[in-house]
């Protein structure tokens, strides 16, 4: 183990309260950052809209009928106010896939800013989340990565990147540029990393530089 000094986990002053992957990657000394992203901003904004959307038209179309007829009858004076604070709260929670589905859609916005995904010699960093939250999965962990798009996709020329990892959790890298060409490349990295960790120096000619954390297998310009 190398020696770590005392300041270690001192951290400088200008790095307070950045949480870019950037920024997270610069305070590694021996790893390099080879791409970044964020999801296409109309398509994710549109996804969230038309996710949950039929669900929650077709709950507030049932609801909206019993609501009516509710109040026809209010107006009437024909149900006694207790009936009605009670349809009230019974309502209020009975609608709940709308209120989910207005809630994923009025703050879009607001998660698709803390978003952000990035590609080191290391690992995979995701960034997302309404109160932002980092996950890292190095190379070594990853059991398949696969490609999908959608139709919204399609017609903007955006996919997802699904990762899964070897304890089974799968991660969505959502609506990318250029989806072909970052799955085949970060596909051919999980490649070279695993057959670098399966076959180590000691098994390679001498030439061979071997797994030093460092992705050099193929060039360091791989996401340009």
């Amino acid at each position: 183990m190398r020696n770590i000094d005392e300041d270690y986990f001192k951290i400088d002053k200008n790095q307070k309260g950045k949480l870019g992957i950037k920024e997270l990657v610069d305070m590694s000394e021996d790893e390099q950052l080879l791409w970044t992203g964020k999801p296409n901003k109309k398509v994710y904004i549109l996804e969230q809209f038309f996710k949950m959307f039929p669900i929650a038209l077709l709950w507030l179309l049932f609801d909206g009928g019993f609501i009516v007829g509710i109040s026809i009858g209010v107006a009437k004076g024909a149900i006694p106010l207790f009936v009605i604070a009670i349809l009230v709260i019974f309502f209020a929670i009975h609608l709940t896939p709308v209120w989910i589905w207005l809630s994923h859609v009025l703050t879009a916005a607001a998660r698709l800013k803390n978003i952000e995904y990035g590609f080191t010699n290391k690992r995979i960093i995701i960034k997302s989340g309404l109160l932002v939250g980092l996950t890292s999965i190095t190379y070594s962990e990853i059991s398949s990565v696969n490609l999908r798009v959608g139709l919204l996709d399609r017609m903007f020329h955006v996919g997802d990147i699904l990762i899964k990892t070897t304890d089974g959790t799968m991660h969505y890298l959502e609506d990318l540029e250029n989806p072909y060409v970052l799955t085949e490349r970060l596909q051919a990295i999980v490649i070279d990393i695993k057959t670098d960790i399966e076959f180590p120096n000691d098994l390679r000619p001498e030439t061979n530089s071997g797994y030093k954390t460092k992705y050099k297998g193929r060039g360091s310009d791989n996401f340009d």
